[in-house]
């Protein structure tokens, strides 16, 4: 059953935000606080790079807990490379977000994202949030203009399940390549769920969606995916909670990819046929992180060899090319390995659309993965060339 998502998001009961300028950015909103009316059952999951930033150490720290009353972020300073400094800081935003929200420092996960290496300027966050709980409101694009860094607008999504609703928001626009979630994504619901659960489903819903994105092959030190759950609805059938959950985070991936830095093209990839799961995501991801494969979309060139060149060097996969077909948005260009003699100006045109899909059957197995990114153009090149100096 497909997933409906509101014409306008909105949030579960209970649920509401606010964003500020705190002078971390010249005049952007560059700080959001996301709140319960009461406790949450929570889960988060976070980077695998082998250097978080701080919000991270200590986001694993508060999440074990499994409860949560909000959620503070800013953007434009990442506090990542900060050492022990970096950690206070971020235990000093928690504070100040609690004393908002009247409650311990240890039930609000704080997340940074921007520029690493700087030290977060923790004196004008806790001055800028000072009164903030006054202006928390019900619609959850307010929060998501606050967690922007390179993105070009806000991301809000929300559904339906039962008597429940489910509100994403989320940012991500450049170093995407998550091992966990995208770089920031909170998910809230009035759903009574308990936290083992949460973490269960969040975790498969990750699997798919989030895991799935790339939009330049660079993990963050910053991704931070959480849960919260304040059961004001009332218990619903998980399994239509978790449909619903799955979707929004599949949908929420197509627009952190879409919206990638510089990006003018959805890169969607669906391998088939594989002999197992593991393989048929490395080789789904190894075709959505090709530069040349990027650059084959960006340019509409239907290049048929770089799809096999991205399938082909993935080399602990079993790949049969006489089993081998790849079409590209519906139009056929390989079988068995060799190139078919397609009209070029036909699958030129095809590629040209804002959405692209490419598909590759491996016929080994039964195994089937899709992958999300974008083309490669020169406006990644000009946003990332300068932007610890922007």
């Amino acid at each position: 059953m497909s997933t409906s998502f509101h014409e306008r998001p909105r949030f579960p009961r209970g649920f509401r935000c606010a964003s500020r300028n705190v002078g971390l950015k010249p005049q952007a909103k560059d700080l959001a606080l996301f709140a319960s009316d009461v406790d949450a059952a929570a889960a988060a999951v976070f980077t695998r790079n082998h250097f978080p930033g701080a919000p991270i150490i200590l986001g694993r720290e508060t999440i074990r807990g499994g409860v949560l009353r909000g959620v503070v972020v800013n953007s434009k300073v990442s506090n990542v490379a900060t050492g022990a400094a970096g950690v206070e800081n971020a235990r000093r935003m928690a504070a100040a977000a609690a004393s908002e929200l009247g409650t311990a420092p240890d039930r609000v996960l704080v997340s940074s994202t921007g520029v690493i290496g700087v030290r977060l300027p923790i004196e004008k966050i806790e001055a800028g949030i000072r009164g903030i709980a006054a202006e928390l409101q019900d619609d959850p694009l307010v929060g998501a203009e606050g967690i922007m860094t390179t993105d070009t607008y806000a991301k809000a999504l929300s559904a339906s399940v039962g008597e429940a609703t489910i509100t994403w928001v989320a940012k991500g626009s450049g170093m995407i390549e998550p091992n966990m979630a995208t770089m920031l994504a909170y998910v809230f619901t009035d759903a009574a769920l308990d936290a083992p659960t949460l973490d269960r489903l969040l975790r498969d819903a990750v699997a798919v969606s989030f895991n799935m994105l790339s939009v330049d092959g660079d993990t963050s030190t910053s991704d931070t995916c959480a849960i919260l759950a304040n059961g004001r609805a009332g218990a619903v059938d998980e399994r239509a909670f978790r449909d619903t959950l799955v979707a929004g985070c599949v949908r929420m991936t197509e627009l952190l990819a879409r919206d990638g830095e510089g990006a003018e093209h959805l890169l969607r990839v669906t391998v088939r046929g594989a002999k197992d799961d593991a393989d048929a995501r490395r080789i789904a991801k190894s075709i959505v992180n090709s530069p040349l494969v990027k650059t084959m979309v960006h340019g509409a060139d239907p290049n048929v060899g770089r799809l096999l060149m991205a399938v082909g060097k993935c080399f602990d996969c079993t790949v049969d090319p006489s089993r081998t077909d790849a079409w590209i948005n519906g139009h056929q260009v390989v079988r068995g390995g060799t190139r078919l003699d397609f009209d070029d100006a036909v699958v030129r045109d095809a590629l040209s659309v804002e959405n692209v899909d490419l598909e590759i059957a491996l016929g080994v197995g039964d195994a089937t993965a899709t992958a999300y990114g974008c083309d490669l153009t020169k406006g990644y090149i000009e946003e990332n060339a300068a932007y610890y100096s922007s």
